[in-house]
């Protein structure tokens, strides 16, 4: 039989369970300390009462001997306390941190592919608030579940030595507090997953209207743009109400519960001690001191499971996110693995000029394992520019994303007579440079967009690759020069420059192999042309596979390949 695979919550955290227990021996040991602290309490109270009773005060030599254990007791409890959290609390900041880190690490390797989980606002959301959503389980739940089930444990083992009844009644009562759990866990996780899911979307919705506001504002849509995130927002403050309603309302039932549980038993004893109980009338069964030790011990016999109920929704909360962030850091080892290749070793790519690339019975899986690219066979030889054409959705744009590393595929894709299998993926990438349909610049200046390619580059290098570019005679003519700050998406150029800006990247990398992907198709046709000119003037030795739907405007293309087939089910 096969075990069960551990639920997402768990994978993420198991990796450190040995530094959970750093922070559980403090805890196991302030339990102790609360023990002897209240066994050494009983004592001294019922010294004194014994001397209030018999009308002498309490020797000074017995206060000194207790009190200074007392004392220590008291100190020491906080200050493990204090070592506890701030265990967890280095943990949970570690756990997180480390976690942030894959992510970025799978949404790098995705690529253009990250867009099937949502969009970049979304991705957002779940890179930073879902993340911090398991702070609550990793820095107090995780504990607290061995905890809250040590500490009753303990307690009762002492309360046992001095009255049976009492420990049976604290055994018999402590259940209701994980059965009442069990009953408002899957209330608890259905709101903090609506929760979440409407953060995602107001995340995903304001970063689309921030980044398209300059289009809104000439399209007048700022108002309906507002009252969008205005409904997001109001959406979220909702679900969030639910979740906190919920969290008190379930609150206040376990602090009934343990209520009613510690007055029992302090009825129990109560009674007994003036005699009056049913079966054992005029007899005390637990005396004075016993029944004050046990009395200071019951409220902390059910402390440990009242904070567990507490936690329980910071569970519930991280349970959800967990399983959000799950497909997410599955997808860089996806269910459909090429059956070839697995044995080859991974090692890094090393290109001297411009590669030959073949591709035998390449055939290329999209979501849900679909086909975006059916069968295909092409030999194209170094240095030669290649143009690739076919009808919409053919898989034009897929199999350039699976020559630059990403998505799922069967067949060989050989670089000079090598399976790409046998390299490291980011050694691959470092050898190709990749234009899309739109540019993608990031906010600030140009400078600083153009050493995105090359962080080395000086004043001389970057005029020389915009003079390439064509682009260095509106550069020259800015007050600011290389050092113009762009908007959000390149805003300030238009969209002939951006791709030029692109370009200007691409002569920064140097790399040997081009892949563009219809980099014309949101230009009109004078600047498409002039972009084409360009490109023909700077591509020249580069191996070059580019993409477009009117491929008679490239003239200078020393072949053409015309995809067919599609996108359909495996």
């Amino acid at each position: 039989m096969r075990p069960a695979r551990p639920s997402a919550l768990d994978s993420l955290v198991s990796p450190y369970r040995r530094r959970f227990w750093s922070a559980l021996l403090p805890a196991l040991l302030s339990v102790g300390l609360l023990v002897v602290q209240s066994a050494l309490l009983a004592d001294l109270f019922a010294a004194w009462l014994d001397s209030t009773a018999n009308g002498e005060t309490l020797q000074i030599a017995r206060l000194y001997e207790l009190l200074p254990w007392i004392i220590g007791c008291l100190l020491l409890r906080p200050f493990l306390s204090l070592v506890k959290e701030r265990i967890l609390q280095n943990l949970s900041l570690e756990i997180r941190h480390n976690l942030r880190q894959r992510l970025l690490a799978v949404l790098a390797k995705l690529g253009p592919e990250r867009s099937r989980f949502g969009s970049d606002g979304a991705l957002s959301m779940q890179v930073l608030e879902q993340t911090d959503a398991l702070d609550g389980y990793i820095s107090r739940f995780y504990v607290q579940r061995t905890i809250a089930v040590a500490t009753p444990l303990v307690i009762a083992a002492a309360v046992l030595a001095h009255s049976k009844l009492a420990a049976v009644l604290m055994l018999v009562t402590a259940p209701l507090v994980p059965l009442f759990m069990v009953l408002v866990g899957s209330a608890a996780a259905d709101k903090s997953r609506r929760q979440l899911d409407t953060l995602a979307q107001l995340g995903g919705r304001f970063l689309d209207l921030a980044r398209g506001m300059a289009t809104l504002k000439r399209l007048g849509a700022v108002p309906q743009a507002q009252a969008q995130v205005s409904a997001s927002a109001k959406a979220y403050q909702e679900r969030t109400m639910g979740v906190l309603a919920l969290a008190f309302l379930s609150g206040a039932v376990l602090e009934l519960f343990a209520s009613l549980a510690i007055a029992l038993v302090a009825l129990y004893l109560g009674l007994g001690l003036i005699g009056v109980l049913p079966w054992a009338q005029g007899e005390v069964p637990v005396p004075y001191q016993s029944a004050l030790f046990i009395l200071l011990l019951a409220p902390e016999f059910y402390a440990p499971l009242r904070q567990l109920g507490n936690d329980y929704h910071a569970k519930a909360q991280a349970s959800v996110a967990a399983e959000a962030l799950q497909p997410l850091l599955d997808a860089v080892e996806p269910e459909f693995k090429p059956s070839e290749n697995k044995s080859l070793p991974i090692a890094p790519l090393l290109l001297n000029g411009s590669p030959a690339l073949k591709l035998e019975k390449l055939r290329i899986y999209g979501k849900d394992n679909r086909i975006r690219l059916d069968e295909t066979d092409m030999a194209v030889e170094a240095g030669v520019r290649i143009g690739i054409g076919g009808r919409s959705g053919v898989g034009k744009s897929s199999l350039l994303q699976t020559l630059l590393g990403f998505g799922d595929y069967e067949g060989r894709i050989l670089i000079n007579g090598e399976d790409i299998a046998a390299y490291d993926k980011s050694s691959l990438q470092r050898y190709t440079a990749y234009l899309a349909q739109s540019a993608t610049l990031l906010p600030g200046s140009i400078a600083d967009n153009l050493k995105l390619a090359d962080a080395d580059a000086d004043y001389t290098k970057m005029r020389q690759v915009l003079e390439a570019v064509d682009l260095w005679h509106l550069v020259e003519r800015l007050p600011q020069g290389l050092d113009t700050v762009l908007g959000e998406r390149g805003k300030g150029l238009s969209g002939g420059q951006q791709q030029r800006l692109s370009l200007a990247q691409m002569l920064l990398r140097d790399a040997p192999l081009w892949l563009l992907d219809e980099p014309a198709a949101h230009l009109d046709e004078e600047t498409a042309a002039s972009l084409y000119q360009v490109l023909e003037r700077i591509s020249r030795g580069k191996t070059v596979l580019l993409v477009s739907h009117d491929l008679a405007a490239v003239p200078w293309l020393d072949t053409v390949v015309v995809l067919e087939g599609g996108s359909r089910g495996r």
